[in-house]
């Protein structure tokens, strides 16, 4: 398979220090870039999943895809080569997907509700969250849901609620430590962590001028997609919250995923219809990348193999890259 590098000032080195990240230019929060048709073949191979794919993510154990569809509301669980098992309905709409275990967390924005989706047998289950649940994902014995509209976070424990925390606004992004979480506010700018037994905050930061989503590495980093501002920030969280690195990344940075196996993170760019591998630690590295399919707002990884799983939000197609 050919490799495809970036150009210009979007080449590994063209990072620019912590302090460089613009401001915030408006008070609206950011979205993923509308793409262009593609200009390359998409890398790998390319099969349908269904209407409107957007969400994956990969359970090691079961071997499966979760990927979520609209118009009809649906959990596609698909196999690491790319064939549907079985659609599991939902209650609403689902975006970013994340595991709890072998368990999917599936935030159904209109209908208020966090479901969870056991595999591999697609058994679901409800809970009511606040307004708007956008993302959420597990840390030590809980979960935490970012209930962006109402900017709070709601934490559950046992499939409950348990308490429901004020936040900056628009809570978009959720990532989830061993025993912390992190919150992207997408309208406040910043990253946010949290005790995850005690829920208070251990310090919040300026996110760049428009983050969305972040994961965290094998290190205890929180990376985030500043998708307004072309970059993507990298954040310690030990012993304290201090931005560390910014990498620039243009093509309006959005979906974001990281391969513990390889220490690799793997970030879309939708305005470029392109995904690029970076390399991990304080100040990631640009290694290589790939051109996708049409509006790629999210990947997954099979950490065992470092397969690839880009849904497409304009076809309704899942593309399967071994880079």
């Amino acid at each position: 398979m050919a490799v495809l590098t970036g150009c210009g000032g979007d080449e590994a080195g063209s990072g620019s220090a912590p302090g460089d990240a613009p401001s915030p230019p408006s008070k609206r929060a950011a979205e993923p870039a509308r793409a262009p048709q593609p200009a390359a073949q998409p890398a790998g191979r390319v099969v349908p999943v269904g209407n409107k794919p957007e969400g994956a993510v990969f359970e090691p154990r079961s071997r499966m895809l979760a990927v979520g569809l609209t118009d009809p509301d649906l959990l596609a669980l698909v196999a690491p080569d790319g064939a549907v098992r079985r659609r599991v309905r939902l209650a609403g709409a689902p975006r970013h997907l994340t595991l709890d275990g072998r368990t999917v967390l599936v935030p159904a924005e209109k209908a208020d509700r966090l479901v969870l989706v056991g595999l591999p047998d697609g058994d679901a289950r409800e809970v009511r969250v606040g307004d708007n649940p956008h993302d959420a994902d597990d840390a030590g014995e809980r979960i935490f849901v970012g209930d962006e509209f109402a900017s709070t976070m709601t934490v559950l424990e046992d499939d409950r609620v348990v308490r429901t925390v004020p936040t900056d606004k628009q809570p978009g992004g959720v990532v989830g430590l061993p025993d912390r979480v992190g919150l992207v506010a997408v309208k406040g700018y910043t990253l946010e962590l949290f005790d995850a037994r005690s829920l208070r905050s251990l310090g919040r930061l300026p996110a760049g001028a428009g983050p969305t989503h972040g994961v965290a590495d094998r290190a205890g980093r929180i990376h985030v997609t500043d998708t307004r501002g072309n970059a993507m920030l990298t954040y310690s969280t030990r012993p304290r919250l201090r931005q560390v690195g910014r990498l620039r990344l243009p093509g309006k940075p959005y979906g974001i995923t990281y391969d513990g196996a390889r220490d690799r993170l793997w970030v879309t760019l939708t305005a470029a219809n392109r995904v690029v591998e970076l390399g991990g630690g304080d100040r990631p590295r640009r290694l290589r990348s790939f051109p996708t399919v049409r509006q790629p707002n999210t990947i997954a990884v099979d950490e065992r193999t470092g397969r690839l799983f880009i849904p497409s939000r304009t076809d309704g197609t899942l593309q399967l890259i071994d880079p």
